[in-house]
C-alpha cells in the first residue's frame, strides 16, 4: 500500500508522482519504532515533571488550564504542519522527521496531561472501574509476581501486562502505585502514539501520511477510551494490524512476527480487542486461502501466528490457566454482564457531523472504490468483523450475557478514519492528475497540496481541542476525589478517605501489613490506595472467577445473621472459613452507639438490568466483637474491627 505523491514536470505535463517517498526497510522500521517510543516516553516524562512542579489551578475551578491545553495543541500542530509541508517540498531535515514522530505523543500531553497537571489522579479519579484498576496497579507495585488485585494466593484473571510494567516503575521510583497511574498512563499512551509513525511509514511509504494517521488515531483514542490506557494502546495498532495481516498471510516473515507479537502482547493488555483481532486474522486467512492463493499456505501461516502469539500470551496467562485446570474452584465469571445504552446500537461514525464523520465517510467510500486492492480491502474486512462482533453481542443477550460490543466503537472509528486519511492522499495523488493534467504549474500544485494540509491540520485542531471537554466529567472527578494522601486537588474539603491513613496505622500497629493481611470492607477506595488483600471483591464483574465471589457473599451474609443469632460463635465461624479469613473489618458505624449495628454492603449481579448491580446492606452486631478477640476503634465515620 503506497499513497505517496510529489509533483514534477514531464513531457506529458505536470504529474503527481509521490509524496517524496520515504520507504523503510524492516530493520529501519524496528529501530525507529523503538527509538520513537523511547523518545516519546522520555519527553512525556520530563514534561510531566515540569507540569507538576509548577502551581496551576484546578481544571474544575478555572478556565486557565483549558486555555493552556488549546494553546499547546495549536503550537504542536502548527510546527508539525510546517515540518510536513517542508518535507513534501524536499526539505528532509532530521529535525522535521523527529517533529513528525513526536506530534501524536505531544498531543497526549496537551490534550490530557495539561488538564490533569494539578491533580495526582487519572481520569475519573478513583470512581468505580478506576477503583479496580488503581487497586490492581497498587498490587503490582507491591509484588513482581502474578498476583490477583484482590484475592490472596490467586493468579490474576485481569491481564497484567500494563499494570505489571507500571508497578515495576512505581517500585523503582519508590512511589505508591496509585500515584504512578497518571504519569504511567500518559507515558505509555505517548510512547504508543510515537511508535505508530514508523509502523505506518513502513506500510504507506510516506512519513507525512504516517504522521497524519498516528495523530488522528491518538486523538480518537483520547476521546473514546482514555480511561483505559492499556486498551487504548491495543486499539491504536489495530488498523495497522489489519493491513499487516494480509502481508503475513501471503508469507511475509516480518509481518508474521509482527502479528504474533501484536496478538500475544495485546492478550496481556486487553483481551476483548485481542479476541476481535484474532477473529479478524482467522477470517482473513480463509478469505486469502480461498480467494487469492487457492491453497493451504495461508492456513499454515495462520497456525504459525496463532501458536506463536499463544506462546507470548502464556507468559502472563499460564498461572491462571494452570489454576483453572488443576484447582478445585467453582469457576464463574460475570465480566461480560454489562450492556449500556450505547451497546444497543451499531456505531456509524460516517454520519456524525465532525471531521471524524467526514473522514469516516471518505474512508467508507475509499474502501468500496479500492476494494480490489487487498490491503485496502483488509480495512473493510476489519470493519465487517467489528460489526459482526457488535451483532453477536446484541444477540448474546438471549443467552444472558453480552460480548461488550459497545467497546468496539473505537476500533470501527479508527478503521474508517485511517481509510479516510488514505482517501485524502489518494485524492491528491489521483485527483490533481485526473482533473487538472496540465492546467497548473509546479508551484500551484504545491500550493494546493499545502492548502489541503492546512485544512486537515485545522480540522485536527478543532477535534483535539475538544478532547478535554469530551472528558470533562472524568477530569473534574480527578480533581474532586480525595487522593491517597487525604487531599483533594481542587482544595475543597476531602471526604471520608482522609481517614484512610489512620486506618492503615491501626492495622499495621497490630502487625497486619499491606500485601500480606486479608481484610474485609466495601470501601473500594481504601483498597485502591492500600494494597491489603480483600476477603471478597466489590462486584462480581471485576472479581477473579477463581475467587468464588457468590460463595463468599453467602458466607458474609451468614456471618451477619450469625452475629445477631449467636454472637459468641461469630469469631469461630470466621476462623473456620474455607478461605483465608479476614483479620479486620472496616465498617460504617458508631462504636459508642452502634444502633442497628455496623454496616457494610455486598453486591449482586442483576444483569440484564441496567444498572447491572444491586447492593444489599448487611449489619453486624457490635456485641459479636465485644470480646478479647477483637479491638474496635472509631476512626472518622468508620468502625474498624481488628483481630488481636
Amino acid at each position: 500500500m503506497t499513497t505517496t505523491a510529489t509533483v514534477e514536470e514531464t513531457p506529458e505535463g505536470l504529474r503527481t508522482t509521490g509524496y517524496a517517498p520515504d520507504p523503510l526497510s524492516a530493520q529501519q522500521t524496528l529501530i525507529r519504532t523503538l527509538l520513537a517510543g523511547g523518545l516519546g516516553a522520555l519527553i512525556t516524562t520530563l514534561v510531566w515533571f515540569v507540569l507538576h512542579s509548577v502551581s496551576l489551578p484546578a481544571y474544575n475551578t478555572s478556565m486557565a488550564i483549558r486555555a493552556l491545553s488549546s494553546a499547546g495543541s495549536l503550537i504542536v500542530l502548527i510546527v508539525s504542519l510546517v515540518c510536513a509541508v517542508l518535507w513534501l517540498r524536499g526539505t528532509r531535515k532530521w529535525f522535521n522527521g523527529i517533529i513528525m514522530h513526536l506530534t501524536a505523543p505531544a498531543l497526549v500531553v496537551t490534550a490530557l496531561g495539561i488538564p490533569l497537571s494539578a491533580t495526582r489522579l487519572w481520569l475519573d479519579g478513583i470512581q468505580v472501574d478506576q477503583g479496580f484498576r488503581t487497586q490492581f496497579l497498587s498490587r503490582m507495585t507491591e509484588t513482581a509476581a502474578n498476583a490477583d488485585m484482590n484475592y490472596v494466593d490467586l493468579p490474576s484473571f485481569y491481564p497484567i501486562g500494563w499494570f505489571w510494567l507500571g508497578g515495576r516503575v512505581a517500585d523503582l521510583l519508590g512511589v505508591p502505585g496509585w500515584e504512578v497511574f497518571q504519569p504511567w498512563a500518559l507515558i505509555t499512551l505517548a510512547a504508543g502514539a510515537a511508535m505508530l509513525v514508523p509502523v505506518w511509514q513502513k506500510i504507506v511509504g510516506s512519513l507525512p501520511i504516517a504522521c497524519a494517521i498516528a495523530t488522528f488515531t491518538t486523538a480518537v483514542v483520547l476521546t473514546e477510551t482514555p480511561d483505559e490506557p492499556y486498551a487504548a494502546l491495543v486499539a491504536m495498532f489495530f488498523p495497522a494490524a489489519t493491513v499487516i495481516t494480509y502481508r503475513a498471510l501471503l508469507g511475509s516473515r516480518n509481518a508474521i512476527i509482527f502479528m504474533a507479537l501484536y496478538l500475544g502482547i495485546s492478550a496481556s493488555f486487553y483481551t476483548l480487542f485481542t479476541a476481535i483481532a484474532a477473529l479478524f486474522v482467522v477470517t482473513m486467512a480463509f478469505l486469502v486461502a480461498f480467494l487469492t492463493t487457492s491453497d493451504a499456505r495461508p492456513i499454515i501461516r495462520l497456525l504459525i501466528i496463532g501458536v506463536s502469539s499463544l506462546a507470548v500470551a502464556a507468559l502472563t496467562w499460564w498461572r491462571y490457566i494452570f489454576a483453572v485446570l488443576s484447582g478445585n474452584y467453582e469457576v464463574q465469571s460475570t465480566a461480560n454482564h454489562f450492556l449500556p445504552e450505547e451497546g444497543t446500537v451499531f456505531p456509524l461514525p460516517f454520519f456524525s457531523f465532525s471531521i471524524i464523520g467526514l473522514l469516516s465517510l471518505l474512508g467508507m467510500i475509499f474502501i468500496v472504490m479500492r476494494a480490489g486492492e487487498r490491503e485496502v480491502a483488509s480495512l473493510g474486512v476489519g470493519a465487517i468483523v467489528c460489526y459482526v462482533w457488535c451483532l453477536a453481542s446484541m444477540a448474546a443477550t438471549l443467552l444472558g450475557t453480552s460480548l461488550l460490543g459497545f467497546r468496539v466503537e473505537v476500533l470501527i472509528i479508527l478503521l474508517f478514519i485511517t481509510a479516510g486519511i488514505l482517501a485524502v492522499s489518494d485524492i491528491i495523488l489521483v485527483g490533481l492528475d485526473y482533473f487538472f493534467p496540465s492546467r497548473f504549474n509546479l508551484a500551484t500544485n504545491q500550493t494546493i497540496i499545502a492548502i489541503i494540509a492546512i485544512v486537515v491540520t485545522s480540522a485536527c485542531l478543532h477535534y483535539v481541542q475538544q478532547i478535554p471537554s469530551e472528558n470533562e466529567s472524568h477530569i473534574d472527578q480527578a480533581y474532586a476525589d480525595t487522593d491517597g494522601y487525604g487531599e483533594r486537588a481542587d482544595r475543597f474539603p476531602p471526604d471520608a478517605a482522609q481517614y484512610y491513613g489512620e486506618i492503615t496505622e491501626l492495622l499495621t500497629s497490630h502487625g497486619y501489613q499491606p500485601n500480606e493481611a486479608v481484610i474485609y470492607t466495601d470501601e473500594i477506595n481504601y483498597m485502591a490506595y492500600n494494597p491489603y488483600f480483600g476477603f471478597n471483591a466489590f462486584t462480581s464483574h471485576y472479581a477473579n472467577p477463581l475467587g468464588e465471589f457468590d460463595l463468599r457473599n453467602e458466607e458474609l451474609i451468614a456471618w451477619s445473621q450469625l452475629s445477631w443469632d449467636d454472637p459468641e460463635t461469630l469469631t469461630e465461624a470466621i476462623d473456620d472459613s474455607k478461605w483465608a479469613p479476614p483479620v479486620a473489618f472496616i465498617f460504617r458505624g458508631d462504636v459508642e452507639e452502634p444502633g442497628e449495628g455496623y454496616k457494610t454492603h455486598v453486591a449482586h449481579d442483576i444483569f440484564p438490568n441496567e444498572p447491572n448491580v444491586r447492593y444489599e446492606g448487611l449489619f453486624f452486631n457490635a456485641e459479636a466483637f465485644d470480646n478479647d478477640e477483637w479491638d474496635v476503634e472509631q476512626i472518622g465515620p468508620f468502625a474498624v474491627v481488628v483481630r488481636t
